[in-house]
């Protein structure tokens, strides 16, 4: 049976995924400095915004049993962006997200950890569908959501203090991940 908690550490090919630590917060502010990474996902943020989401989702793993995951990689040990489940208030569901610097971008980081954490979400949470609030011009995130097996269930307008966005919400089931 599905617990209330995933791994806090989940090893790929090539990545390591751990939960948010103080020392990842120069790249995670990197990351919501850069306009163009973060185009889709809210827009830039300040070091003090950054800071008060990472610690969002390291609380999230204390509170909930799981948060975004900070991805790693193994061959440099650099950061490389930032991948997993989250719920935050007023949202339609259990996310899986993602978010890659764009010095990593087109090398694959960003389907592997997805990969590993929605197979992790679907192998110990009690959830059987997720789903993935996507920008319908993020036609990147979209090809990576049908490449887990998620389908477009439509628009979605997003809670406080996104609500100027709407994004279609991608849904993706247990049995579609497992086929």
């Amino acid at each position: 049976m599905a617990g209330t908690a995933i791994a806090d550490r989940i090893e790929t090919a090539r990545l390591i995924l751990r939960p948010p630590e103080e020392p990842d917060l120069d790249s995670w502010a990197a990351l919501h400095a850069d306009a163009e990474a973060t185009r889709f996902i809210g827009g830039v943020q300040s070091r003090g915004q950054s800071w008060r989401s990472m610690a969002a989702e390291a609380g999230s793993w204390r509170m909930k049993g799981y948060g975004m995951y900070s991805v790693i990689e193994k061959a440099s040990g650099a950061w490389v962006g930032r991948v997993g489940p989250h719920w935050p208030e007023g949202y339609p569901g259990l996310e899986v997200g993602w978010a890659v610097l764009r010095a990593h971008w087109g090398q694959g980081f960003a389907k592997e950890a997805a990969e590993a954490a929605v197979d992790e979400v679907f192998r110990r949470l009690d959830y059987d569908q997720l789903i993935h609030l996507i920008d319908p011009e993020n036609l990147r995130s979209i090809r990576l959501a049908e490449s887990l097996g998620a389908h477009c269930a439509g628009a979605q307008q997003l809670p406080d203090p996104y609500e100027r966005f709407t994004v279609e919400c991608w849904q993706l089931s247990r049995e579609a991940r497992a086929a």
